[in-house]
């Protein structure tokens, strides 16, 4: 008879104590109550709880997570009702205050998180609210950080994922992107005709720089041809007077070839002739080429 007893009671000891051991896994936390008060938070790890006395009043998991909430009407400083839905990051990071600091954390979150944003945006234009997501974002991540703090919540990050006009208004804004887009389009083909027309005047300019620059270049290079040609017949006088002086002619020969050069100068185009001071001595002239023609 004791040994069914004995193996009923080994068997009990032995459900006991199964069903009080917990395991529990990364990422996860489990607030224990004694007798209904608190007692402690266990962590990752081997566990084992006071059959009858502890209980586990909750356990949550300690990764982010991302809560994604409907749309709502939000109406902005200037009288327009816009519809905005928004994705709030948190993370529990005090499991004590997570289970009692308030009654349905997460409906909690999503009410804080409407009224703030209906706070920001009331404070914004229609113009401002859509081009401030950034500012909305950083202010609404900074108040429900601190708002949620007693709750045992971090909010890390808070996104403003569409931010929907009502439809007149949209309309309105399409027309005035359309019209913009077609300003902007006159503007550039207005550019594009002034630099076209500034290229071709460019180019005309350079045109007749170049143009210039060539008749200077080749009136310069004329000019200097001209000057060495004057300069050879200078030099092949010069030699001429040399190799008559070296082959010892007197001055009637000089005369003579003076004489044939006012003869050469006399059949040209010239209508005016200047003729020697001493014409008077031609006679003279004449009488020794003559002597030397014997």
């Amino acid at each position: 008879m004791m040994i069914p007893v004995v193996v009923v009671i080994l068997f009990v000891v032995f459900v006991m104590i199964v069903a009080n051991v917990r395991v529990v896994p990364q990422s996860k936390a489990c607030v224990i109550e004694r007798l209904g008060a608190y007692c402690t938070t266990w962590q990752v790890g081997f566990h084992v709880k006071v059959p009858f006395i502890d209980r586990i009043a909750n356990s949550m998991s300690l990764k982010e997570k991302v809560m994604d909430f409907p749309p709502q009407p939000v109406i902005t400083k200037d009288n327009v009702t816009i519809q905005i839905d928004t994705v709030v990051y948190c993370q529990v990071t005090d499991p004590k205050l997570y289970t009692y600091g308030v009654e349905n954390p997460n409906f909690a979150l999503e009410n804080l998180t409407s009224t703030t944003l209906r706070n920001i945006i009331g404070e914004l234009e229609l113009d401002e609210t859509l081009t401030s997501r950034d500012v909305i974002n950083t202010k609404m991540r900074s108040i429900l950080d601190e708002a949620t703090d007693p709750w045992g919540i971090k909010v890390t990050r808070v996104e403003v994922k569409n931010i929907d006009p009502p439809k007149a208004i949209q309309e309105a804004m399409e027309k005035q992107m359309r019209a913009e887009r077609e300003r902007r389009e006159q503007i550039l083909i207005a550019e594009g005709h002034k630099q076209s027309a500034i290229l071709e005047a460019e180019g005309k300019k350079q045109a007749t720089i170049l143009e210039a620059e060539a008749q200077k270049e080749a009136a310069v290079q004329k000019a200097k041809g001209e000057a060495e040609a004057i300069l050879e017949v200078q030099k092949a006088t010069a030699q001429g007077i040399q190799m008559i002086r070296e082959a010892g002619a007197d001055d009637a020969v000089i005369k003579l070839k003076s004489l044939e050069t006012f003869a050469k100068v006399s059949e040209g185009e010239a209508t005016k002739i200047i003729i020697p001071s001493d014409i008077q001595n031609m006679a003279g002239f004449l009488a020794s080429a003559k002597e030397l023609l014997k």
